[in-house]
């Protein structure tokens, strides 16, 4: 596969960038937050268009299992849509196990975290979203500019045909020029030392 790399200095678009980390690290501390009802760490998770709360590591074994899924490899237990009654529960039990669902169904629903939308932040700097379905993409900012890294180019002869013809566009990046896989890489080093300085 062909890797591209790209950096802009625009103002809007370097704001962009920020503020999507801006909103990660703010989904972070909700779901810290969220495993502070439930006893254990949230794991955060993600998929091709999304971030959002995974499961839970819960201390415990099998008495868990009525309101929460078996552990991942990771320890982390998902909490069951409907409680699972073991067969032989008497009538009394069944009826506290699903009080008590309906509790911890309500405090998950109260205090986890709306899905992060990645891809709403690519369509907002006018990445064609599809391309990076089949081929990936990655961004950031370091020192007010905003540094990707695509596994698709995009095109700036298109970009400007569409403008020009009144069209609307899908695939450039404002202000974006092409640069090294070298440049990219200083780049990307020096943000994780700087992450690493900001949480030391």
């Amino acid at each position: 596969m062909s890797e591209f790399f790209y950096k802009s200095c625009d103002p809007a678009t370097v704001a962009i960038v920020r503020e999507f980390y801006s909103m990660k690290d703010s989904l972070n501390a909700q779901l810290a937050a969220l495993g502070t009802h439930f006893g254990g760490k949230v794991a955060p998770m993600r998929d091709l268009t999304s971030h959002f709360a995974g499961g839970v590591k819960l201390s415990g074994g099998s008495e868990l299992d009525a309101h929460w899924c078996r552990a991942d490899d990771y320890g982390y237990r998902s909490l069951r849509s409907a409680p699972k009654l073991a067969k032989g529960t008497s009538k009394e039990d069944r009826a506290l196990i699903r009080t008590e669902h309906e509790r911890l169904v309500a405090l998950w629903t109260e205090h986890c975290p709306k899905r992060l939308s990645s891809h709403e932040y690519w369509q907002r700097l006018g990445v064609n979203t599809g391309s990076l379905l089949m081929s990936g993409g990655i961004k950031f900012e370091l020192g007010g500019t905003a540094y990707f890294h695509l596994g698709f180019q995009i095109n700036e002869a298109e970009h400007l045909a569409q403008v020009a013809a009144g069209k609307p566009t899908s695939g450039w990046i404002d202000g974006a020029v092409e640069i090294l896989a070298s440049e990219y890489e200083t780049a990307r080093l020096a943000k994780l030392k700087a992450n690493e300085v900001a949480n030391a």
